[in-house]
């Protein structure tokens, strides 16, 4: 396989004219992550390693065209098929950026410093990103994570920092 642990950065939803070609719903910032190699894992089974014809933008997805699936029958195979690389293939993040898999598990407090929970997954909302926070009694919170609302990240003691809008955690938590 790898030396480093697979990341996943996309996932196939569909194929894309007759030539094998597949539409893949991207989640990274740089199509480059997708110019050589990717691996490919359907269900639970074991990612394989693919290699990447090309590559193009097309309506606000990536299409990707793999060296071993030159036909639509192959391409649909593909179908909700996840994309993965490798972590050491990412480029360093910026001072003020992270990962999103180095947030899930981190523990999520508040200004005053109380813990809500944790970050156990991610969603995307019409672009907008959204933390799925598990609380202590198993109860989830799903919070905007923009700019405005997360006020520190410390990689380094595994928490967030975050001042929600008012009344959100009332909404989830029952005014606790």
């Amino acid at each position: 396989m790898t030396d480093s642990r697979l990341l996943q950065i996309g996932l196939i939803v569909k194929p894309h004219g007759l030539r094998g070609e597949v539409c893949v719903e991207y989640y990274a910032d740089s199509p480059l992550l997708l110019s050589d190699h990717v691996w490919l894992q359907k269900g639970k089974s074991k990612p394989t390693l693919h290699k990447v014809v090309s590559t193009r933008t097309h309506q606000g997805r990536e299409l990707l065209l793999l060296e071993d699936c030159r036909d639509r029958n192959c391409a649909e195979t593909l179908r909700n098929v996840i994309v993965l690389v490798p972590e050491s293939s990412l480029p360093d993040p910026d001072e003020d950026e992270v990962y999103l898999y180095q947030l899930e598990g981190l523990e999520v407090r508040l200004e005053d410093g109380s813990s809500i929970g944790h970050i156990v997954n991610f969603q995307f909302n019409a672009g907008s990103e959204v933390w799925v926070i598990e609380t202590p009694d198993k109860r989830e919170v799903l919070f905007p994570a923009t700019d405005q609302f997360v006020t520190g990240v410390d990689l380094d003691n595994g928490t967030v920092t975050i001042a929600p809008p008012e009344g959100l955690l009332d909404l989830y938590l029952g005014g606790e």
